[in-house]
């Protein structure tokens, strides 16, 4: 059975700036999308294509903390550099994948890599918030460099082009990312016409994102930058390119737990929110310059 659509939404009309150096389309929570209705996702920032030019001056966002969930950012066009404060650091370039576990607390920072900065040129990425169950919260946290090439590859049949697993499975063909629930995660890449069919569990939550061309899913139009949710009924998604297409299709099990929020914390309840600050506060996430 079908998967069916239960709205297709639009770019929002303005972005926004995530410090100097990420020009961000927040798709949910922002946009009518609940983070209940999108569990376990939590937050969609598109930074959809554009050339901040060439600068010595590395833009970014600079130190701030994180705790109670992950991140993950997907980058197209141009590299990001990070930092955090239990050691970790490296550079996303296109393809690749940062899938930060903040868990338990820490300190992050990233920035448009120098070399990139220098020359400026295209730059596009995604951010993902993805939430974790009130058992692994406090989870140390970990990281996850996902390459391209790491990537688990299908081939669609006739030329149709190319879908990189980065989480979960699709058709049989399973990514590289370690989640703490059911999540899957794929950068697909369409040729004109081409077409590719999948099953989704019909619990899961489901979206897809037109990063660019635009798509006929399950019968029904979708353009770029269009935000495609489904409704939690039916397995079946086909797929058809009107045009060279790059999509994001995410899947996940909500996570049926309160969500209590504030700034870059997200735990289960206020009170939990209360510690971190404290934790915050006090230097329990450690250093980072």
């Amino acid at each position: 059975m079908k998967k069916p659509i239960e709205r297709i939404y639009s770019r929002p009309a303005r972005p926004g700036m995530v410090g100097d150096g990420f020009r961000v389309f927040n798709y949910f929570p922002g946009g009518g999308i609940s983070q209940q209705r999108v569990s376990p996702f939590l937050m969609m920032d598109f930074n959809a294509e554009c050339d901040f030019g060439a600068s010595d001056h590395i833009r970014g966002v600079d130190v701030h903390p994180h705790k109670g969930f992950e991140t993950v950012t997907i980058a197209y066009k141009g590299s990001v550099a990070h930092h955090d404060s239990t050691g970790n650091s490296g550079v996303i370039h296109p393809g690749d994948v940062q899938w930060m576990t903040a868990g338990a607390g820490l300190l992050h920072k990233e920035y448009h890599e120098e070399n990139f900065s220098k020359r400026g040129g295209p730059f596009e990425m995604v951010q993902l918030w993805v939430n974790l169950p009130a058992k692994d919260k406090l989870t140390q946290p970990k990281y996850q460099a996902i390459t391209a090439a790491e990537m688990g590859k299908v081939n669609l049949p006739g030329d149709a082009g190319l879908v990189n697993v980065i989480a979960g499975s699709f058709n049989g063909n399973n990514g590289p990312a370690s989640t703490f629930t059911p999540v899957n995660m794929f950068d697909i890449k369409l040729n004109a016409g081409g077409e590719l069919s999948t099953t989704i569990p019909a619990s899961h939550n489901t979206v897809i994102l037109v990063v660019e061309g635009s798509i006929e899913v399950n019968g029904e139009a979708a353009q770029l930058h269009d935000l495609v949710l489904f409704k939690n009924d039916g397995e079946d998604i086909s797929i058809k390119a009107t045009e060279n297409s790059v999509l994001l299709l995410l899947s996940g099990e909500p996570i049926n737990e309160p969500i209590a929020q504030y700034g870059p914390f997200v735990m289960n309840t206020n009170r939990e929110l209360q510690e971190a600050f404290e934790e915050f506060q006090s230097g329990k996430f450690g250093s980072l310059d």
